[in-house]
């Protein structure tokens, strides 16, 4: 159940490429893949998938580490466990997951809200998130490698594999990398966005692309335009705003022009940083009171 799909890849004309996934995996590793801060992420979650759907998918699909290490010092466990033992580790493992589903729904039936009721599944559920970053190479240089944990080295390779196969689409200045909407470029330029094969403004394309972002917590994906409004008001413009789904939506720039809209630093080559982007601008940094600003 650990997969890996590039779902939208663009690269600009200095060719600095962004690259979203889409991604399917342990939850128990996603501690890990958040210590990456180069990453953008939206990922399911347990406060947002109804309990009964939560069990029925984790019955279907119980989540379980991909290598069974023998105990051994140190942080690595390089050798498995001998056959019998591991067979009774994994035993042990479905007894503990069978053991959380009945408390889940014994807690579910006792009035508790998903929020609480699906937190004692989690060792047990795979989960959808989406990422999308301008820099992928210091994270496959640390976990596509034997010394990481092997379910997060299962997905790094899958990652690294998808990302070496994949052939960015070339972006001119103007145009938007918007994960999940499809385009259609004309002289160069992008002329025309898609959702579903109808054409819809760029505006509309930008709420759709977060609206579509947003909804991994639920695993269900409703790409209509009255659902990304929807969406839209309820995280971006309520108070606070709730940015995370706007970050991965991303705007081609030309950087001869000093300091453009929506970056927020440089580093010492000079090259421009939106949020944690670089050399692209993150439709999140474009967006009043993203963040919380003290009042001076």
């Amino acid at each position: 159940m650990i997969s890996a799909k590039v779902i939208k890849d663009s690269i600009n004309p200095r060719g600095t490429r962004i690259t979203t996934f889409e991604l399917v995996y342990w939850r128990g590793i996603h501690a890990e893949l958040l210590t990456h801060r180069a990453f953008s992420r939206n990922s399911a979650s347990s406060r947002a998938i109804p309990v009964n759907t939560m069990l029925d998918y984790i019955e279907a699909n119980p989540a379980m580490p991909v290598h069974w290490g023998k105990n051994q010092p140190g942080m690595q466990a390089h050798t498995e466990l001998e056959p019998e033992n591991k067979a009774r580790v994994q035993s042990l493992w479905h007894t503990a997951c069978n053991e959380a589903l009945m408390l889940s729904k014994r807690m579910f039936n006792e009035g508790a809200h998903k929020q609480v009721a699906n937190r004692i599944t989690e060792p047990f559920q795979h989960m959808k998130v989406v990422v999308t970053s301008t820099d992928y190479d210091n994270f496959f240089w640390l976990r596509d490698h034997a010394d990481a944990d092997p379910t997060l080295a299962a997905l790094a390779s899958k990652m690294h594999v998808a990302y070496n196969e994949s052939v960015p689409v070339q972006l001119d200045y103007g145009d938007w990398h918007l994960p999940y909407i499809d385009t259609k470029k004309e002289q160069g330029k992008i002329a025309a966005y898609f959702v579903d094969g109808e054409e819809v403004y760029l505006d509309e394309a930008k709420m759709i692309s977060a609206s579509c972002c947003a909804q991994c917590s639920y695993r269900k994906q409703d790409t209509s335009l009255d659902k990304a409004i929807d969406i839209y008001k309820r995280l971006i413009e309520s108070t606070p705003v709730h940015a995370s789904p706007v970050e991965h939506q991303s705007l081609c720039f030309d950087s001869s022009y000093y300091w453009p809209e929506g970056t927020t630093h440089r580093d010492k080559q000079g090259v421009y940083y939106s949020g944690n982007f670089r050399d692209w601008i993150q439709l999140r940094q474009l967006i009043p009171n993203n963040v919380y600003t003290a009042e001076i």
